[in-house]
């Protein structure tokens, strides 16, 4: 028994070192530019993409990877196709200990931060922008490439992180709110030219009045959410912005737990408890009750505007329960009208550093063909995003494509482009959260404070002073937020140990329980012949 136990803790011992690279992700050599590209050779890429199911999203990246390999016959590029961003985001987490992460992805820079929390798995691209040879616009890149200055800065600028470029914007987009105006005016209301806070609350409870049989006065029925919002983070986000409140600072010092956030909880508490909003976390997509006839107020991102609208080429529900209505496109509610704050939002595009320079070089010129200007303008012509170089805003095709407002309910579906207008017309407008490592879980924590307060409200629970400051430490626990972080120290979770680890572990503690009942049963033992001595003599 004692050699046993001995020889498992040797085991054990000997095979720490294991356990503790489980989780150290293998050193890649610094990124250094090559000096020419290799076509001699076959690189084999992987691209991680999100295109929400979206058949006609998917085909432009189909045809963008096929166009791209006319052009470099031996880059081949393989898709990896997902519906939701925060799975991108948790498969890369997954993927970074054992150092299979994709060449090129889809991303946000929230997301970067916290995938570069330890050393620079994802490659800066400051050297890559200027290049001549191979950067933007560079004279040995095999198509026409925008040039840096072409990229629009506000989207550009995004995409940095402690003053290093770390990816592309591909899309982006906005948020805005779609009206149903019918129900407005039916209210006896008009819409101002800028919509208001103090606006949208008042019509909002205007339209709880029910009849007698309970169903509301304004549509006969018994289902009426007169204001959703679809994205509460960015609810949170934008008012905080806009009465110019901490929320963050970038070097990681979280200010969102203070009285303007509380003002706004007890905001949202007061209209959640009369009917007069809901979130889309808790009620379901906003559009839905648009079409339906049962909202007034739907906020939603510009690239949800196929969906919003009584002749909305991808309505989700059925054509029988589609109302008509006149519907109106505007900003988003403003606190203070002379100086709006929207924020800006959508996809980037980030390489992922690998062993071989000549693989990373393949993978940007991949990345720099999103956002050529066939791409992009195909890309925007699905959904309300705006391309992001001034390369393709400026195209005579893309300002063909926005002159046609309303030609069809497809291509050319009005609310679609109208929502984009309001991006393009706004985009100095807009703003962006500082990113940190961390900042994706404030960002999250900053949304699930407007969920929780209401379905604090739904469940009849008081929402009071000593309510919300139970909120703050629950979020700062749930989302493990350092209140005085500085970036560089600020640490974020890589997810689960991988099954090995756990594993090793488990055997670990098996060899100390073995041990410990060993050295139990020796001083039973033990003690026993002590009392039988004892007897004997």
């Amino acid at each position: 028994m004692k050699k046993f136990i001995c020889l498992l803790l040797i085991l054990s011992v000997a095979l720490l070192p294991t356990l503790a690279s489980c989780h150290k992700v293998a050193e890649a050599e610094a990124f250094v530019l090559p000096e020419s590209f290799d076509t001699s050779r076959e690189y084999e890429l992987t691209f991680w993409a999100k295109n929400d199911t979206n058949i006609t999203q998917a085909n432009i990246y189909k045809e963008a990877i096929a166009d791209f390999k006319a052009l470099y016959p031996n880059i081949h590029i393989t898709i990896k196709p997902y519906t939701d961003y925060s799975r991108i985001y948790n498969d890369v987490i997954t993927n970074i200990p054992t150092s299979t992460t994709p060449n090129i992805c889809i991303t946000y820079p929230d997301h970067i931060a916290t995938y570069n929390s330890d050393k620079e798995l994802v490659v800066s691209l400051d050297s890559l922008l200027t290049d001549e040879a191979y950067g933007l616009g560079g004279s040995e890149v095999g198509f026409d490439s925008p040039s840096k200055d072409e990229m629009i800065p506000e989207f550009l600028s995004e995409c940095y992180l402690d003053g290093s470029c770390y990816a592309l914007p591909f899309m982006r987009s906005t948020e805005v709110c779609y009206i149903n105006k019918t129900y407005v005016e039916k209210l006896g209301y008009t819409l101002p030219e800028t919509l208001t806070w103090d606006f949208i609350w008042e019509v909002s409870e205007a339209a709880t009045k029910k009849n007698a049989d309970g169903t509301y006065v304004l549509n006969g029925t018994n289902t009426l959410i007169p204001f959703i919002y679809k994205s509460t983070d960015n609810m949170m986000i934008q008012m905080l912005a806009q009465k110019g409140a901490e929320y963050s600072d970038e070097h990681g010092n979280i200010g969102i737990f203070n009285d303007t956030t509380k003002e706004i909880l007890y905001t949202v508490a007061e209209h959640a408890e009369s009917g007069a909003f809901s979130t889309f976390k808790i009620s379901s997509y906003p559009a839905n009750y648009l079409n339906a006839g049962e909202c007034i107020f739907a906020i939603d991102s510009t690239a949800g505007a196929t969906w919003m609208g009584t002749d909305a080429p991808n309505s989700d529900i059925h054509e029988n329960n589609i109302v008509n209505f006149d519907i109106e496109v505007t900003t988003i509610p403003q606190f203070d009208t002379e100086s709006p704050k929207m924020i800006s939002q959508g996809p980037s595009v980030c390489i992922f550093n690998k062993d071989d320079p000549q693989e990373v070089l393949a993978s940007w010129l991949f990345v720099q063909y999103l956002v050529s200007e066939k791409v992009q303008l195909a890309y925007a012509a699905t959904e309300g995003y705006v391309p992001v170089t001034a390369q393709a805003q400026q195209s005579e095709a893309y300002l063909d494509y926005l002159s046609r407002e309303g030609e069809d309910n497809e291509t050319y579906y009005d609310v679609k482009i109208q929502a984009t207008k309001l991006l393009l017309e706004n985009t100095e407008n807009t703003f962006i959260t500082p990113v940190f490592n961390g900042s994706a879980s404030l960002r999250n924590a900053a949304g699930q404070m407007i969920e929780e307060v209401t379905k604090a409200i739904r469940r009849k629970k008081t929402v009071n002073d000593e309510f919300i400051s139970e909120l703050y430490e629950k979020m700062v626990s749930l989302y493990k937020l350092n209140l005085s972080a500085d970036a560089a120290t600020y640490k974020a979770e890589l997810g689960p140990l991988p099954t090995a680890s756990v594993a090793l572990l488990s055997v670990i503690g098996g060899v100390w329980v073995l041990l410990g009942a060993y050295i139990v049963v020796e001083r039973v033992k033990k003690s026993k012949k002590e009392k039988k001595f004892s007897k004997i003599t």
